[in-house]
């Protein structure tokens, strides 16, 4: 709950309406940019770059070039995280069959 109040609060989810309690009520809209940006911070993008992909999108069409840029720049970024991630689980793999073979 706390990451949704942030992301209201530094502009990355649009006018959120309320029930007369406070409670709020979330469009199916809202429901589907939260799950772009929770791949995108799952994905290790900075919020910065959130905002920034946030704000093309409220800008409208014409920004789709800038986006996909913007994307794939992250996507670029994730792909070398997973092969360095790939490298050390294949260091791992050999550490493991060199201890059972001294065993």
């Amino acid at each position: 709950m706390d990451t949704l109040r942030y992301y209201e609060r530094i502009g990355l989810i649009g006018d959120i309406a309320r029930t007369p309690t406070g409670q709020r009520r979330f469009s199916d809209e809202h429901l589907e940019w939260l799950g772009v940006l929770k791949c995108l911070r799952d994905t290790g993008m900075p919020v910065e770059q959130m905002h920034r992909f946030a704000t093309l999108a409220r800008e409208g069409d014409h920004t789709i070039p800038e986006r996909i840029a913007l994307l794939e720049a992250h996507k670029t970024a994730v792909d070398a995280r997973m092969d360095d991630l790939a490298a050390k689980r294949d260091y791992l793999l050999g550490k493991i069959d060199y201890y059972r073979s001294v065993s």
